[in-house]
Order: structure tokens, then C-alpha cells, then sequence
């Protein structure tokens, strides 16, 4: 047997009139219906924004370093440099890396593309290059001495100017030469050796590993450029180059993947807040449905509440089922929207529903994640938002005065 307490026992009563005050019925539900499309929509929306922000902030840390180490006047030994960065707490792994424009030609195809030039033994330790390979392996750039070098280009890249891994590519860079025959730009016959999907638009389509050694003489560069680095904590990365910077010195300058790309996750983060509040909206609309509701209540149940008071019920527990009757409504409504949100959002997620162009938005399709936090969060603050809706039109009920209220009858 349940226990249920007077205050919630005559709120359901009052909430489940099916005769001569069934309209009070009715408004409860729109309003119980009005708090949960709020929060189905409140959920979905947070689900978005935070999914999408972590999709693309997977892809970014998948495709790039952590952290980037340059070095005044330049990186002589990177084996010494790699070794000794290793050392440092929260690394993962290191590697050299060397950076340039180039024109990638095959047949009437041509694409700009960045150069990225990479030691194929440290750079897997780096970035996914090694794992999103979907044909050639990251150690074919190394070659035999009978082949000609190599290289790996994206997905996209490779589509672009129709070419598939054996094929041959020219590749030209700005880096001028002297010659014999006058001032001339550097240019190199490779091997596709590897197509790669980082998942990343802009990599996929616009970018061309090579080794070290080889980006060394197409650019003109008698060093690499950085160091990268990788860690166990993407959370911690700033910390660690602050730590670099400070046990290496002066001549270091190190820089993480949070500072590089501030703008774009505080774009997605205001993005998320104004998303959240406008839709919150929506919310405050069902608490308005609930004090509406209660009004209504008090004016037609105002004949029950003198007989209550004058029956000796409280002015206080006359209030408490009103406020009963507004939580019962923000509870029950905040439960099937919660409820709604989840099921909604794994159905879009884990079917992938919404595409979308990926050379706009990164990514194939928009992820939903939705983060506990979040959840609790919309919880939290709309039985909180519908529990404030009670207060006016409850304490207008425990303020009746029973003899005018029977005198009006």
C-alpha cells in the first residue's frame, strides 16, 4: 500500500478531473505537454552542439599534434630534440615535421596543396596518419633505393586529380633554383604511395605527406621546422608546453592545440549558450502554462478551499497542494521530455538522419552526444523554473478568505 500525503493526494485529484471541471484537466496536460517539448527540444539541441564540437575536435587532434615546439635558429639533431621531449610527464610521442605550398599535377589535373614533409617511424606516434590509411602503408614514403620517392594524399586529394597509389604525380613547389637555364622552380616526379581519410575536409582534400629528407629538398629547408608532440591528456596540453617552455628556455616556443584553434571551439561554445537559451524559451513557455493553469484552478476550486479552511486545513497546506499540483505537472513533463530527448537523440545519432556537406561542416553527419552534465542541467533548472511558477497562484489560494469565498457562491 502507497502512502501518499494529503497535499499530493488532492493535487492528482484535482489534476485528474474528468467531469464538471475537465478543462482544468485539459490545461494541465497542454502543460505538463508545453514543459516537455521544451525539454526534448533543450536536450536535442545540446546534443547537437556538444556532439558536433567533439566530433570536430577529434578530427583536429586526430589530424594534427597537440602541442607544436619551434626552436630559435632552428632544429638540428630532432633525434636528441624527440629523445628529450619524450622524457617530459604527459607525453605520448614526438616527431619532426616540415611545412610548404606545392602543386600536385596528374595528367589535366591539378590541385595547391600543403607539404607536409615527416620522419614515417615517429609521425604514427604523432598523429592518425598510420590508422586512417586506406591504402599504402605510412612506411612505403621510406621506399626502396630502385623506386621513385613517395607520397601519401587524401581521399579527396586523390579523387580530385584522378589518381590511385602506384600512380606517378608531378609536384611542384615554389622554391626557386638557379639553372643553367635561368631562375626555375623546384620540381619532383613521386609515387603515390598511400591514400589516407583523417576525416577532416581540409586534410582529406588539400594536403601531401612526404618524408623528411625529400621535403627538405624540394623546399629548401635545411632543418625541419617543429617538433610535435602528442599527449595522454588532451586536457593537460597547455600545462605540459608552459612546462617545456620553461624547463627548455628562452629559445623554445611551444603552442597547444586549445590556444590554436581558441576561436573556433569559442565559436561553437557561444554558439551552444545561445542555442540553449533561445530554445529555453520554450520552457519558460510551459511555466506560464502551469501558472495559468493553477489560476484557473484557485478561481474554480475557490468553493473547496473554504470548506478545506474551515475544515481546519492550514493556509500553509493549502499552498503546498497547488505547489504540489505545479511540481506533479514540471516533473511529469520534465520525464517524458528527458526521456524523449535520449531516445530521440540515439535514434539520430546511431542512424546518422542529418547529413550534411562535409567540405562545409567537416563532417559527414551531425553527431548527438549527450553529455550527463547537460542532462542534469536541463533537469535541475526546469522543475526549479516550474516549482517558482507555483508560488503566485499558491499563495493566492492559501490567502482566500473562506467566508467570502462561500458568501460568492
Amino acid at each position: 500500500m502507497v502512502i501518499v500525503s494529503f497535499e499530493l493526494f488532492v493535487a492528482l485529484r484535482y489534476l485528474l478531473a474528468r467531469r464538471q471541471h475537465a478543462s482544468i484537466s485539459r490545461v494541465s496536460l497542454f502543460s505538463t505537454i508545453g514543459v516537455a517539448v521544451g525539454v526534448l527540444a533543450l536536450v536535442v539541441a545540446l546534443a547537437l552542439m556538444t556532439g558536433l564540437q567533439g566530433e570536430l575536435r577529434n578530427r583536429i587532434l586526430g589530424s594534427t599534434a597537440h602541442i607544436y615546439l619551434w626552436k630559435i635558429g632552428g632544429i638540428d639533431d630532432y633525434h636528441a630534440e624527440v629523445q628529450r621531449l619524450s622524457q617530459f610527464p604527459g607525453v605520448a610521442g614526438a616527431g619532426p615535421a616540415i611545412f610548404g605550398k606545392a602543386i600536385v599535377s596528374s595528367g589535366s589535373e591539378t590541385a595547391f596543396i600543403t607539404l607536409k614533409g615527416i620522419d614515417p617511424v615517429l609521425e604514427g606516434h604523432v598523429t592518425d596518419i598510420e590508422r586512417t590509411m586506406q591504402q599504402g602503408k605510412l612506411l612505403a614514403l621510406e621506399g626502396a633505393e630502385d623506386e621513385r620517392p613517395g607520397i601519401l594524399v587524401g581521399r579527396d586529394l586523390a579523387k580530385q586529380i584522378g589518381v590511385k597509389v602506384g600512380d606517378l604525380v608531378e609536384v611542384t613547389t615554389p622554391t626557386a633554383t638557379l639553372t643553367p637555364g635561368g631562375v626555375m622552380t623546384r620540381g619532383r616526379t613521386l609515387r603515390i604511395a598511400g591514400i589516407f581519410a583523417l576525416g577532416l575536409f581540409e586534410f582529406d582534400s588539400a594536403y601531401g605527406f612526404v618524408s623528411l629528407d625529400l621535403a627538405k629538398r624540394l623546399l629548401a629547408k635545411d632543418h625541419p621546422d617543429l617538433i610535435q608532440l602528442r599527449v595522454n591528456d588532451i586536457y593537460s596540453a597547455n600545462g605540459i608546453a608552459r612546462n617545456i617552455e620553461t624547463v627548455l628556455g628562452d629559445k623554445y616556443s611551444a603552442d597547444d592545440w586549445s590556444r590554436m584553434n581558441q576561436s573556433l571551439f569559442s565559436a561553437l561554445w557561444l554558439e551552444k549558450m545561445a542555442i540553449s537559451i533561445t530554445i529555453g524559451l520554450i520552457v519558460m513557455v510551459g511555466a506560464l502554462n502551469i501558472i495559468s493553469s493553477l489560476i484557473l484552478l484557485v478561481r474554480q476550486k475557490s468553493r473547496d478551499i473554504a470548506i478545506l479552511k474551515t475544515m481546519g486545513t492550514s493556509s500553509k497546506r493549502v499552498m503546498g497542494i497547488f505547489m504540489m499540483q505545479g511540481l506533479v505537472i514540471g516533473v511529469v513533463g520534465t520525464t517524458v521530455g528527458a526521456l524523449s530527448g535520449l531516445a530521440l537523440c540515439w535514434v539520430l545519432d546511431h542512424y546518422e538522419l542529418i547529413q550534411i556537406p562535409m567540405d562545409v561542416y567537416q563532417v559527414s553527419h551531425v553527431p548527438f552526444v549527450v553529455l550527463p552534465w547537460d542532462l542534469l542541467t536541463v533537469v535541475v533548472a526546469t522543475i526549479v523554473i516550474c516549482f517558482l511558477a507555483t508560488i503566485y497562484p499558491s499563495r493566492q489560494a492559501s490567502a482566500l478568505d473562506p467566508v467570502q469565498a462561500l458568501r460568492a457562491e
